[in-house]
């Protein structure tokens, strides 16, 4: 397959995936964040700050390419899952946009270590 394993493969889609959602974190929040929530000045820095976390965690996945770091950032991902639902649960008014973010956290989160699981077999 010359270097086009499924797991190299699945690590590509993963990280493309997650330069595309920090870029739309990052310079365009709002169309995310109207659908869920009041889209106030704090919640869209927070969301470009986030979107700024997703390519620093792209960067060093791309640089460190091994199952660890891998982890490490599923595990950034879980913590970040775990904010959120603190969040839904103390404040009413950003319940919702809290929700969906746990959402999406768990979702990398899954992706993350499901990557890293692939490219221990490598």
């Amino acid at each position: 397959m010359g270097g086009r394993t499924p797991g190299r493969v699945w690590r590509r889609a993963a990280l493309t995936g997650r330069v595309a959602w920090g870029g739309l974190l990052l310079f365009a929040p709002g169309i995310l964040l109207r659908p869920v929530g009041p889209t106030s000045t704090t919640a869209l820095a927070t969301l470009r700050v986030l979107g700024a976390r997703h390519l620093t965690q792209t960067a060093l996945t791309l640089r460190w390419p091994v199952p660890g770091v891998l982890v490490a950032g599923a595990a950034v991902d879980a913590v970040h899952a775990l904010t959120a639902l603190a969040l839904a649960a103390a404040d009413r008014r950003q319940r919702h946009a809290a929700l969906a973010d746990a959402a999406v956290a768990t979702a990398w989160a899954v992706l993350g270590a499901t990557t890293a699981h692939r490219e221990e077999k490598l």
